[in-house]
């Protein structure tokens, strides 16, 4: 039988790669069948690592000898893989085994003992608005706002950050930091509103004030054009909560604990548009109580503001917000509930005074690498609203905090 030159090569080229296979085999079991004559262990079982389908994934050199003793200098690919390969086979101590079953442990004793708080720790002290941890509150909420006199419904959009951190004050007390910033974007025309004043039409008293919603005038009627024609966007007043609290609670009968604080907020006049803040300068006091129990966590914040400088022909603003919360723990990591905003505004006419909503949502708590975050989203409806001036109909809110344990900052201790 005749072979023609390129089954000739086909075959020749088949055995020389069989003996490779075949030396190569040979090399990796060495004399004694345990390795190399240099003292590695390259039995083909470590050589090669085989899927699940037989296919080669990739080389593993794994090897008795550092065959790159100079760090700087070894692979950067290599490096990151016996990094991640020391932290998986890295077990944990018996300290940090008992912090990881007890939920209760306390975060600053876990990262003081060189432990990882788990997910369900962090999104516990999360839970805690008094708690010894660092939060960045990224929140928008999407209100309904209805304008009685016209029966039309318009949304306003609202960002609003609050970045919030403890400083310790001594073993016993810590002061609460909350610094809020506003995006607000209102369904109203700054533009058209300034023209009706400037023709007397109307007094230039609309604004957003500290509970986020519509302050019309109080004392003049409706102007006579559509208010809701427009969309004014831009920056919001600035605010400033400070909070003297205990840090660590109150243990009840019933399980859980009992904690409070008591301090002052302010309000600054930063707001790019007229209809997007208050025009005043605002101070008042703020309390704080909850109850955090195995399963539910029930509270209040409650803050007055009162102006006390500012534009003379803007409106007063004496105004309270109560934000109420509660919440259900479904699991460590997961709750259901709300924590709507009770607006007074004692500026108004007294069918036009209340905003109460109420409403219900679900939050729950991820990991990133070592961040945790906290993703929810709930729904807010107004059973009392104003009468006869624009007021909250629904809200429907999103929010994002990722968190950081205090103690993790000597400054915050």
């Amino acid at each position: 039988m005749v072979l023609n030159r390129n089954r000739i090569k086909l075959y020749v080229g088949l055995i020389v790669f069989s003996l490779f296979i075949v030396a190569g085999n040979v090399y990796a079991q060495g004399p004694s069948g345990s390795g190399s004559s240099v003292g590695g262990d390259y039995s083909n079982e470590k050589l090669y690592r085989l899927n699940e389908a037989g296919l080669l994934s990739k080389p593993q050199w794994q090897t008795d000898v550092d065959i790159w003793p100079d760090e700087d200098r070894k692979p950067l690919w290599l490096a990151q893989a016996e990094k991640e390969n020391g932290d998986e086979e890295k077990p944990l101590s018996s300290e940090c085994e008992a912090f990881a079953k007890d939920p209760d442990a306390d975060v600053g004793d876990i990262i003081r003992a060189g432990c990882q708080p788990t997910t369900g720790q962090m999104s516990a002290l999360m839970d805690n608005p008094l708690g010894n941890v660092a939060m960045l509150f990224t929140q928008v909420d999407v209100l309904v706002l209805e304008n009685p006199t016209n029966n039309k419904d318009a949304n306003k959009v609202n960002y609003m950050g609050i970045a919030q951190f403890p400083k310790g004050l001594g073993e016993n007390w810590n002061l609460i930091n909350r610094i809020v910033w506003n995006v607000p974007s209102m369904p109203l025309d700054q533009g058209k509103i300034d023209r009706a004043t400037a023709l007397g039409r109307i007094r230039d008293q609309y604004g957003s004030g500290p509970g986020g919603s519509t302050l019309p005038p109080t004392d003049s009627p409706i102007a006579p054009i559509d208010l809701f024609d427009g969309r004014t966007t831009g920056f919001g007043d600035r605010y400033y909560v400070g909070l003297f609290a205990p840090k660590k609670g109150i243990k009840t009968k019933i399980g859980g604990n009992f904690l409070w604080g008591a301090g002052f907020d302010l309000g600054f006049p930063t707001a790019s548009d007229d209809l997007l803040g208050t025009g005043k300068w605002l101070a008042g006091p703020s309390g704080l109580a909850v109850y955090m129990g195995p399963k539910w966590k029930i509270g209040a914040l409650l803050q007055q503001y009162w102006d006390y400088a500012g534009d003379s022909d803007r409106d007063d603003v004496n105004m309270t917000n109560l934000q109420y919360f509660i919440y259900y723990s479904l699991d460590e990591v997961t709750s259901i509930g709300a924590a709507p905003n009770i607006i007074a505004n004692w500026e108004q006419d007294s069918g036009n005074k209340w905003t109460v909503p109420i409403g219900l949502g679900i939050n729950r708590t991820f990991q990133f690498g070592k961040v945790p975050v906290r993703f929810g989203f709930e729904v807010h409806y107004s059973v009392v609203q104003p009468d006869d001036v624009a007021g909250q109909k629904w809200d429907f809110r999103f929010f994002m905090i990722p968190a950081v344990p205090s103690a993790l900052f000597k400054w915050m201790q």
